[in-house]
């Protein structure tokens, strides 16, 4: 009976003390809880190539960062400074390389200088739509080549939204012919801007904070930028009268999240999902938006700024696209890497055009039957 009276004080006390821990009777119960609920939280810093607050780009890329910490329940907590907060919009890939910043977003097209073959990772005249970049770099080997480009920079690259197919500009004179682009001073970067060249412009590259300025005051004759929903917000069409179509030199524009490599692996493998998982749902969104929101752009530029809306001759067309060829040889030949993608470029185009034929092109055509 002794031993068991004994074991019934202890029962007794431990009742107690448990009581009063859960009733906040102990403090140092409390303490412990709380050291083992803390969380260790990781800050990054996210640069970007574009101005604040900017419609569909600046704002995709803020979408990013608040979605990357939600759903990391605040443990990656990630401020975004835009182009000019915390380095220059075209430092972005040196700031991220150095670890400045842990992450960036921008387009590959604007590390040209670094790496020739990067700017085939945004986009390449007469070549992929929205959905067709988009396969390639998820199901066609794209995006092992260009995670190859970027490693020497330590650099991991991913897509992190598109445009769709982009307008042809904003031009201060009609186009008539291929003598037109004869020097012409256009702000339009990556293999675009080689093209232009070709055909005897000179391609200029300018961040988006500077393009306005720089066609209002003559010192660039046109400029392409995306499309209706942001050339309007832009105020583009205060400065040049004639919108040209369609986007030959930016069919499906990717946007890419750039990461420090080191930050990234040095991170647990469920945030290093986490940060996949909002890229990719990021890349999506930026499409969606762009598509919603397009046309009503449009119709306000052409019914109340009175934008004059022109399609490209179709002789200009194909001498464009006949300049885009040579210049994709060109571009190809003078650097291994470039070669290397431009195959793989062109392997999985014949691929995905000879489905889309009988697809995505049959599909449109029959609607437009009447």
């Amino acid at each position: 009976m002794k031993t068991i009276k004994t074991w019934g004080k202890l029962a007794l006390v431990g009742l107690t003390a448990a009581t009063l821990a859960a009733c906040g009777g102990s403090e140092k119960a409390e303490e412990t809880a709380k050291a083992e609920k803390k969380v260790d939280v990781i800050n990054w810093k996210m640069v970007t190539t574009w101005p604040k607050n900017f419609p569909g780009l600046g704002t995709g890329a803020e979408a990013l960062a608040k979605n990357i910490t939600e759903m990391s329940n605040g443990r990656l907590n990630i401020k975004v400074y835009a182009a000019g907060e915390l380095v220059p919009p075209l430092e972005v890939f040196d700031a991220v390389s150095r670890g400045t910043a842990q992450m960036g977003h921008g387009a590959a097209y604007y590390w040209k200088g670094k790496a020739p073959a990067a700017q085939f990772f945004t986009a390449v005249p007469f070549g992929f739509t929205a959905q067709e970049i988009n396969s390639w770099i998820h199901h066609g080997g794209g995006l092992k080549l260009w995670e190859e480009i970027y490693a020497p920079f330590n650099l991991i690259p991913m897509a992190a939204g598109n445009t769709g197919v982009q307008m042809g500009g904003w031009f201060n004179k009609e186009i008539n012919s291929l003598d037109d682009f004869q020097g012409l001073k256009m702000r339009i970067p990556g293999l675009g801007g080689e093209v232009l060249k070709k055909v005897g412009g000179t391609p200029i590259n300018l961040p988006g904070g500077e393009i306005f300025t720089s066609l209002q005051t003559g010192a660039i004759d046109a400029t392409e930028w995306v499309g209706p929903y942001n050339d309007l917000a832009f105020g583009l069409y205060k400065a040049a009268k004639f919108y040209y179509y369609p986007g030959w030199h930016e069919p499906g524009s990717t946007m890419e999240a750039l990461y420090n490599k080191e930050a990234f692996e040095a991170l647990p493998k469920d945030l290093q999902l986490i940060v996949r998982a909002a890229t990719r749902q990021a890349n999506a969104d930026m499409l969606d938006e762009f598509t919603a929101l397009n046309n009503t752009a449009l119709e306000t530029l052409v019914n109340e700024h009175n934008v004059v809306l022109k399609p490209f001759p179709n002789d200009v067309l194909s001498a464009l696209k006949k300049a885009s060829t040579e210049t994709l040889e060109e571009v190809a030949a003078a650097d291994p890497m470039s070669q290397k993608v431009y195959d793989s470029f062109k392997d999985f185009g014949g691929k995905v055009r000879a489905w889309h034929e009988v697809s995505e092109r049959a599909y449109i055509n029959a609607r437009d039957i009447e």
